[in-house]
């Protein structure tokens, strides 16, 4: 998995809560039994019409947010099935962080990221953040306002910069075994392989006859 230490690039807005991952990837994309291809199938029935031309309403068929990698979204994002495919689509479209804010509402709290997908995410090298609702209504701002706008994601440092004509530093918080998988690349294979000398140890004493 690749690491993920620091990395720029164009910021992407999806103005929309609740992106269940039916939507992220449908359904008859899931047949494949291979892990590559899912990028073109990222939001495919918004980014298409009936017919199959791009739809110039849909956001991120915006000519300002080609190849972008950063993707900012609304609450409750990846909602839905647990379809680590859903991870395998925003990964293999060019994004390597998704944005989202946890809401308070009168009913309690509504997560940035449903829980199974932000653990697929972090198997798969996809740093997501979450920030307030503030933070994140800045960021639409100020992307608005900054056709191109470009941001550094620093994992280290747990900072989003804004390149814009004045640029904005904003903090983020993150788990901190989280963020140790991410900065090393260590996929659910790495971290088993981080306990090798303890496991060949064990393996030179054990008696494959009798389990314990």
């Amino acid at each position: 998995m690749q690491p993920f230490v620091k990395e720029r690039g164009i910021v992407a807005t999806l103005d929309r809560a609740n992106v269940d991952t039916d939507q992220i990837i449908p359904k008859q994309f899931l047949k494949s039994i291979r892990r590559t291809g899912f990028g073109e199938a990222l939001f495919i029935d918004w980014k298409r019409r009936p017919d199959g031309t791009p739809d110039p309403d849909f956001a991120l068929n915006q000519p300002r947010f080609k190849d972008a990698r950063i993707l900012v979204a609304r609450n409750n994002f990846g909602c839905g099935s647990s379809r680590e495919h859903a991870v395998w689509a925003v990964v293999q479209a060019g994004f390597r962080t998704v944005i989202a804010p946890r809401k308070t509402t009168a009913n309690g709290e509504v997560p940035a990221f449903a829980d199974i997908f932000a653990n697929n995410c972090v198997k798969n090298g996809l740093l997501t953040i979450e920030l307030t609702e503030r933070e994140v209504d800045q960021l639409f701002a100020v992307v608005a306002a900054t056709p191109g706008l470009e941001a550094t994601v620093d994992l280290a440092a747990q900072t989003i910069t804004l390149h814009a004509a004045t640029p904005v530093v904003i903090r983020f918080e993150i788990d901190p075994v989280r963020k140790d998988h991410l900065l090393r690349g260590l996929d659910d294979i790495a971290m088993t392989l981080d306990y090798e000398p303890q496991i060949s140890a064990f393996e030179k004493t054990h008696d494959a006859q009798m389990p314990r």
